[in-house]
């Protein structure tokens, strides 16, 4: 009996021992992985798809580093910088809210450059049926899906409307409410939505006759929507997008060095091509 008790022993002290030889090798391993340096950047809705292109791209080419794209409206994302969300690199989709930012001195001196140039398109579904041809009679529409006065493609929207005498002059279209966009154009049924890809949504959906959103937007979705009017320039101004580095107090010097990394790879000559793929005009100053 003692026998078979030693040899139990014995045996319980080489697991153990083979347990403890594992555990200080895991500790060494987990010692020997170091942590990835993080981008966070927040970039508009419409920039989504390319956006999560050069996420990857950059990525496998720089595999230290961890892009974390955070993608909305540029006026939620605004309020998010504002209100202390970790940033480090802010793409928007209109000047305004990159201004508000600089002005704030939130902007790193030096780092902002205006990136592509986007259009407005009204869109429907393919079979819609519908008596809207573009924005000029776009009050035919049983409903249309608007982004808001906060959103760019919102605020361009209602510019593009002033423009074509639809709705009434305004020092600020952004300011003006989808229920004053609705009287305006007769009444008609408007479901407000907070950024381009909820427009495009509801549009697919069919909750909404008709939206606007923008032309980068409608690539990949060609079999469920259709494109009734890109409406030019000349009507909504130039929706430019600028991008910055953000003044972000708790970054370290390897995340901020990557920032600026990430942005001029997103801002090269070699980064046009994709772009372009995604429906962005690159012919900006």
């Amino acid at each position: 009996m003692k026998k078979k008790l030693l040899t139990i022993a014995l045996m319980l002290a080489v697991v153990l021992a083979m347990t403890a030889c594992g555990g200080s090798g895991d500790t060494e391993d987990a010692g020997e992985t170091a942590e990835k340096t993080t981008v966070n950047v927040f970039a508009a809705a419409s920039l989504g798809n390319v956006m999560g292109d050069f996420e990857k791209s950059y990525e496998e080419a720089n595999p230290d580093v961890d892009i974390v794209i955070n993608a909305d409206s540029s006026g939620a994302l605004l309020t998010q910088i504002q209100e202390g969300a970790p940033c480090d690199v802010f793409f928007s989709a209109a000047q305004k809210q990159m201004d508000e930012l600089e002005g704030a001195d939130m902007v790193v001196e030096g780092t902002r450059t205006n990136v592509v140039n986007n259009q407005l398109v009204v869109i429907t579904q393919p079979d819609s049926g519908t008596a809207v041809t573009g924005l000029a009679d776009i009050a035919n529409a049983k409903s249309i899906a608007l982004a808001d006065g906060s959103v760019p493609v919102g605020k361009y929207t209602r510019q593009a409307m002033i423009n074509l005498g639809l709705l009434a002059e305004a020092e600020d279209p952004a300011a003006i409410t989808t229920e004053e966009v609705s009287e305006q154009l007769g009444g008609v049924e408007i479901s407000e939505q907070g950024n381009v890809s909820k427009v495009l949504t509801a549009v697919e959906e069919g909750s909404s006759e008709v939206g606007t959103t923008y032309l980068s937007d409608t690539v990949g979705h060609e079999d469920s929507i259709r494109i009734l009017e890109t409406v030019g320039y000349d009507v909504t101004g130039n929706i430019i997008y600028p991008v910055a580095q953000v003044v972000n107090q708790d970054a370290s010097e390897a995340e901020s060095a990557a920032a600026a990394d990430f942005i001029a790879y997103i801002t090269n000559d070699d980064a046009k091509a994709l772009y372009q793929q995604y429906g962005f005009d690159t012919d900006v100053e």
